[in-house]
Formats: structure tokens, sequence, C-alpha cells
């Protein structure tokens, strides 16, 4: 099996691709910052030396190289058969009186992207079998986040896509999984005094997605939603 993985350089993105690659599953990793791809690929290799790992940079915040990251992977890897579209980001700003670029920005990266490249590897997905796509979604695509209205936005739009698009493709064979992460550990969390029992760790949404992926044909995990033990933060 072969998954490629936005926004895999930190973060859930990086998890994902720790855990599928300890699940023998080849990799196309894809991210901003190349070094930090290189070095998750250095260290993937150093444990699994029989893991293939691809490494390709994009902004997706960049329609154009969106659509160069699906030419590529589209000429290259006939035999993808995982798509987790994991990359997001995450700006403060209420719909009132926040700055519109935010929700423009946001919309880019967090719904248009995943949408493009969906539709951009269809085509692969749907000539190989066992076929999986997972979008990372939040909470906040369920329940409006404080002080981050335009930001919720962004996150209940991509439910509307994941749910739509587990409609279309029902009847061909691809499994759609959409996730619900709660406050998940990440970079953006350095520096905090909340105690590690209030934020997840990365490692639990990979461990959801891979059990997903071994689930029978017959069976599919439609939407998970998981949260800190003590619920969400205030």
């Amino acid at each position: 099996m072969k998954a490629i993985i936005t926004g895999a350089s930190k973060g859930i993105g990086k998890a994902i691709a720790l855990k599928l690659a300890s699940d023998g599953i080849h990799l196309i990793i894809t991210a901003r910052n190349f070094s930090e791809l290189d070095l998750l690929k250095q260290e993937i290799q150093k444990e699994h030396p029989n893991i293939q790992v691809s490494i390709y940079t994009a902004d997706l915040s960049n329609r154009a190289e969106v659509e160069k990251l699906i030419e590529d992977v589209f000429a290259q890897h006939q035999d993808l058969n995982i798509l987790i579209n994991n990359a997001g980001i995450y700006k403060q700003g209420d719909i009132s009186n926040g700055d519109e670029s935010i929700l423009e920005e946001m919309m880019e990266v967090n719904l248009y992207a995943p949408i493009h490249i969906s539709r951009g590897l269809l085509p692969i997905l749907q000539k190989n079998k066992g076929s999986h796509i997972f979008n990372i979604c939040s909470i906040a695509g369920l329940d409006p986040y404080p002080r981050a209205g335009m930001y919720s936005i962004s996150k209940f739009a991509m439910q509307g896509f994941s749910r739509c698009l587990r409609e279309e493709l029902k009847e061909k064979g691809i499994k759609v999984c959409t996730i619900y992460p709660g406050a998940t550990w990440s970079n953006s969390w350095e520096g905090s005094d909340l105690p590690a029992s209030r934020i997840m760790q990365a490692s639990d949404v990979a461990e959801v997605i891979s059990m997903s992926i071994k689930l029978s044909p017959s069976a599919v995990l439609e939407e998970i939603t998981l949260r800190p033990q003590l619920g969400d933060l205030p």
C-alpha cells in the first residue's frame, strides 16, 4: 500500500507518517518545508529501511502549487491507494470583526486544497483496490469554536465536503473517513502551562487511522471524534 499525507512534516501528519511506515505502508509526504520533510524521511528509513518515502514540497494556499503536486503524484505514483488530507491552518478571528483575509487563507488550505487534491487523485484511487480517503477536520467542524468563528466556518465546510464525498464514493469501493480531533499536541503548544493530560498526543490520531485501514472491506469508520479525556479546552 502507498499513502500520501499532506502537512506531514510535523504534528498529526508526522505521527501518521511514522505509524503507517511501521505498518509497512510506503509514503508520499508533502509540506512546505523540504528540510523538515527530509529529516522525517531519514528518521523513517533508519527504522524501516524497506519503506519507500517520496518528498514533494507545496504551499497548499497556492493553487498553482497544488496543481503541480497533483500532476507530479499522478505521473509518478499510480500505485497510490491512501489519501490523507491533513494539512490545515488555524488563525483566530471572529465573523463580526475579523480580517476577511484570514477566512480566505484558511478556506484555501482547509477546504479547497483537499477538494482539488481529492478530485485530482481520484482516478488513481478508483482503479486501486482498498483505497481510503481520510479528511482531518476538527471539533471546530462540529461546534463553533470560541474566538475562532472563521476557523469554524472552514472546518464546517470541510465536514460537508467529506460527508458528500463519502456518499459519492461508497459504491465505488473507496472508503471516506472524517476525523474530528480536539486539542492535539503540536509545536504550537510549546511553552504552554497546560498539563499533558489536557492535550491529546498526535499518535492517538495516527492510531485510529491505522486501525481504520485494517478493517475488512465491508466496514468503514465514517466519522471519528477524538477529545482529551477531560474534555475540550475552554
